[in-house]
Parts: C-alpha cells; structure tokens; sequence
C-alpha cells in the first residue's frame, strides 16, 4: 500500500484532569499529512487543530479517537478506533504518586448470592496506560470466555458457586481484584404460618333485630345500628348491615 501505519494509538483508562498522549505513525512514499477524529455517542467530527502525529489529551470524558493519514496523492488510510475511558469518581490517592501506567482497581465486585437459574453479573474496573484487559477466574481455575470488565453467567448452576476475583494486566503489570463468594441456590420458601402477612382488613357485621325470642326487644334498632356503624366506619372498619 502506499501509505502504511507503523504505530498505532493505544487505548487509555484514566482519571478525569489526567493528562497523556496518544501517538500515530506512518510511512508512506511522499511527505504524510495527519489528521485526528474524536467520537462521542453518535457523533464524530474532526478535531481542529489536531494535525500532528501526537495528540495531547487532557481526560475530560470517555471518547473514542482515531487518526486519517494522507500522502500527496491523495491516498488515505485510518488508524483503529482506540478508547479513552475516563473514569469521574475514583479513591483518594488513586492514581498513586509517579504512576507509571500499570493497572490500579478503582472498582472491585461484590458478593451474592443468586437464586438457581438467573443470571449472575460481577464488575469490576481498573485503570491503566495502555488500557488493561481482564480475566475472571473462580476457585483459582481460569474462566475462558470471561475476559471483560464485566463477567456474566446465564443461566446459573449450583456449580457457578464459588470464589471470584478478576486480574486486570498490561504491559507495565497486574493487578487483582479482592476475592468474592458467589452463592447459588434455590431460594427457600416460607413454611411457618407465622411468617405469613398479617390481615389487613377490618369487617364488621350489624344485626339490628326486633324479634328477639328470648330477649327483650331493642327500643331503636335502627338508630342503633346506624350510629355503631358510623363509629365503625372511622375507626376504618367495613360495615355490614343486616335490619328486620
């Protein structure tokens, strides 16, 4: 080709302020023209200005960059998409004094406990210049498929149970995240009744007779009835009438 790229830029994962560099080269067989692109969500545009084979960055947000190379002849090439990930919250002291680019875990996941049959995610995040890439393991046996930030299992066994962690690396290092418990498991049923709600409801039932057979017959029982249920009904109950 007439114009081949010997450098590409590398992905970053770094804290908001921070400020680093990312790199093209290119070789082609006139003099090279470079011109930088950013991306956010949807939209792409040139970056004006950037026309140089480095970029100075200053992290703001997470973007993805790449960079068009062009020769006089108007043959044109793209580097990769690279991502800055720019992380907003992180710890106290993070990164530490004269960081040097190796993986620093901002994020480590947690312990749960699953009920058989639903999906099981753990997360983690890390730091780094260039970018780590991740591996999960359990009980110390390594997890094939399981090389993102993100680790998910679906449906879940009663084999998925077990110890977590996750090694984020680069070229400067490793570094691993704290060990969890993962616990799968039927969910258990409650078997008492007195685990059972309590009712909430509140009924009330009115005779209101006036043909009692072995009772003096009452004087009103229809005024009765109809304040009882008046006291009734505001101390929230439902009342049932039932007059001769």
């Amino acid at each position: 080709t007439a114009i081949a790229i010997t450098e590409q830029p590398v992905s970053v994962s770094v804290p908001v302020g921070y400020s680093f560099t990312l790199r093209c080269r290119a070789q082609g067989r006139t003099s090279l023209q470079y011109q930088w692109f950013c991306q956010y969500q949807s939209d792409c545009r040139l970056i004006p200005g950037a026309t140089n084979q480095d970029l100075p960055i200053i992290a703001e947000q997470t973007q993805l960059y790449t960079c068009r190379v062009n020769d006089l002849h108007r043959n044109a090439v793209f580097s990769d998409w690279v991502k800055v990930e720019v992380h907003q919250c992180v710890a106290r002291g993070l990164p530490p004094r004269l960081w040097q680019g190796e993986p620093v875990i901002v994020l480590h996941p947690s312990e749960q406990r699953v009920e058989l049959g639903q999906p099981l995610q753990l997360q983690c995040a890390a730091m780094g210049v260039p970018a780590p890439s991740y591996q999960w393991y359990r009980n110390g046996n390594l997890l094939e498929q399981q090389k993102r930030k993100k680790l998910w299992i679906a449906p879940t066994k009663v084999s998925d149970s077990g110890t977590y962690l996750c090694c984020a690396s680069n070229s400067h290092g490793e570094h691993w995240t704290n060990a969890v418990d993962i616990h799968i498991g039927e969910q258990r049923q409650p078997t008492s009744l007195c685990c059972k709600p309590p009712a909430t409801g509140k009924i009330a039932l009115l005779v209101g007779n006036n043909r009692y057979q072995h009772h003096p017959n009452l004087v009103a029982p229809v005024r009765d009835v109809f304040e009882l249920r008046r006291l009734l009904e505001h101390l929230g109950f439902q009342v049932v009438s039932l007059l001769d």
